[in-house]
């Protein structure tokens, strides 16, 4: 009994140790800055993200409607398929051409810690290959801005 109670209160012991040992990390939603130098600078172009699932439901649903005033019985079915079928595949293509694409920048950054990371962002006009920059932000938000 009192060997059962000593490794329990030993576990405890060490695991209370080991969570105190552990550095926190940034919290969700918090800005996270880093610093760097620019090693490379591409053009590029950058699509807005376009809204395919909407184009290409609609026009499923459009094409099950035009389908749908085609005769009767079995070939009506038929036609209402071949609608939503020839439908959606419109609906997506046109929501595809109807995206708009922007000139932008891809910058390749030698954070201080070693790191290389790369961000897409619209043109920065004031950045340079050799530049000290920040990294703001994280994930998809990343932006590179002069120090």
């Amino acid at each position: 009994m009192k060997i059962h109670l000593f490794s329990r209160i030993a576990t405890l012991a060490i695991a209370l140790v080991l969570t105190a040992c552990a550095a926190p990390g940034p919290q969700p939603g918090s800005m996270v800055i880093r610093q760097g130098k620019i090693e490379q600078i591409t053009p590029t172009t950058i699509r807005s993200e376009a809204h395919t699932g909407v184009g290409a439901v609609l026009g499923g649903i459009t094409g099950v409607g035009l389908g749908s005033l085609i005769g009767g019985g079995t070939g009506r079915d038929v036609a209402m398929v071949a609608g939503a079928i020839g439908g959606t595949m419109a609906g997506a293509e046109i929501a595809n051409r109807a995206a708009q694409s922007m000139p932008g920048q891809e910058v390749f950054v030698r954070t201080d810690s070693g790191v290389l990371v790369e961000v897409t962002q619209p043109i920065v006009h004031d950045l340079r290959v050799g530049q000290r920059v920040f990294l703001q932000g994280s994930g998809h938000q990343t932006r590179v801005v002069p120090q």
